[in-house]
C-alpha cells in the first residue's frame, strides 16, 4: 500500500477568478443579444458551451477559515490539498473536504488497568493534538478523530502496564515521575498517530489511583512505609546528636565516663529522643555509681 504524501493543490485568488467569471459572463450575455438581433442558428452553441462552463465552475468557489484546509479528491484520485485562509478557486470538478489544523483536546476515560506490579490502578490522560497533513489524516484512517481516542487509550495502557504505581529505591513509578511518564506517554501516542499526519503538542495525566477494591490495603500500605521512613530518619539524626553530645563532652573535659557509663547514657539519649512519648527525668540524689 503506497503512503499518500501531502501536496499543494492548483488554486487561484477567488476574486481574481470571481472577476473573471463576470467577464465570461458578461460575454456570454452579449453573444446571446447578437444572437437575438441577428437570429442567426448557427452560432447558438457557442453562448450555450459558454453558459455550461461558468455553471460548472461555480463549484470550484470556496472559502477556507483560519486554521483549516481542503482536501481535493478528483474523481477518486487525490489532487492535492489548498491550504491558507481566504477566498479560493480550484478544480470545479473536485471534492473539496474540510479538515481543521486547529489544536484538539482528546480527555481520556478513566481506564482500569495493572501496573507493572499487577496492582490494579484507575488511569487517564489529556492529549493535545493537531492535524499537520491534511491528506493523510482525511485519507489513510477511516476517521482521524475516533482514530486518536482509540490509539491513545492503548499508548495509556501500555505506558501504565510499563511502570509501577509507587515508587522504590528510586525507580521511575507513575506517582513521582509524573515528567517522565507525560514523556514517555507523548512518545507513544505520536509514535502511534504518525501514520495519520497527526502531531502531540502534549500530554498530561489527568486521574492517577489505585482501583477501589485494594484503595484501602494499598493506603495503609503507604502509611507504614511512611511510619518506616519517618523512623528511620529520627533514629539516623538521633545517632547524631548522641555522637555529638559525647564527642563535646568528651572535648571539654566536663565529665569523663567509662564504657559502662557511656553506654547507659547513650541508652538513655535514645529513649529520650526516640520515644513516642515525652521522656519523664529521674532525679538521683544519691552518688553517681549508686
Amino acid at each position: 500500500m503506497t503512503s499518500i504524501k501531502q501536496k499543494s493543490a492548483f488554486s487561484i485568488n477567488g476574486f481574481l477568478a470571481l472577476l473573471i467569471w463576470f467577464a465570461l459572463a458578461g460575454l456570454c450575455a452579449k453573444l446571446v443579444v447578437d444572437l437575438a438581433q441577428t437570429q442567426q442558428v448557427a452560432g447558438v452553441w457557442q453562448p450555450i458551451a459558454l453558459g455550461l462552463v461558468l455553471l460548472f465552475s461555480l463549484g470550484g468557489f470556496f472559502v477556507n477559515q483560519p486554521n483549516e484546509s481542503r482536501v481535493l479528491v478528483f474523481f477518486g484520485r487525490y489532487i492535492g490539498t489548498v491550504a491558507g485562509a481566504g477566498y479560493h478557486f480550484a478544480n470545479p470538478f473536485a471534492a473539496k473536504h474540510p479538515v481543521s489544523l486547529r489544536v484538539h483536546n482528546f480527555n481520556s476515560e478513566k481506564l482500569k488497568v495493572n501496573d507493572a506490579r499487577g496492582n490494579p490502578i484507575e488511569i487517564a490522560a489529556v492529549i493535545v493534538w493537531r492535524v499537520t497533513d491534511s491528506a493523510k489524516a482525511l485519507l489513510e484512517v477511516e476517521n482521524y478523530r475516533g482514530f486518536v481516542a482509540i490509539q491513545s487509550e492503548t499508548a495509556i495502557r501500555a505506558v501504565a502496564t510499563r511502570f509501577p504505581y509507587d515508587s522504590h529505591d528510586g525507580e521511575v513509578a507513575l506517582r513521582s515521575h509524573q515528567d517522565e511518564i507525560n514523556a514517555g506517554l507523548q512518545q507513544e501516542v505520536q509514535a502511534r498517530l504518525d501514520v495519520a499526519g497527526l502531531e502531540v503538542v502534549d500530554c498530561r495525566l489527568s486521574h492517577l489511583a489505585y482501583a477501589p477494591e485494594i484503595a484501602q490495603a494499598m493506603l495503609r500500605r503507604q502509611q507504614a512505609e511512611a511510619v518506616v521512613a519517618a523512623r528511620r530518619q529520627i533514629v539516623e539524626g538521633a545517632v547524631s546528636m548522641v555522637e555529638m553530645g559525647l564527642r563535646r563532652l568528651e572535648e571539654h573535659g566536663i565529665v569523663r565516663l567509662d564504657e559502662e557509663r557511656k553506654a547507659s547514657m547513650v541508652n538513655n539519649l535514645l529513649v529520650a529522643l526516640v520515644a513516642d512519648r515525652e521522656a519523664q527525668p529521674v532525679i538521683n540524689t544519691g552518688n553517681i555509681y549508686s
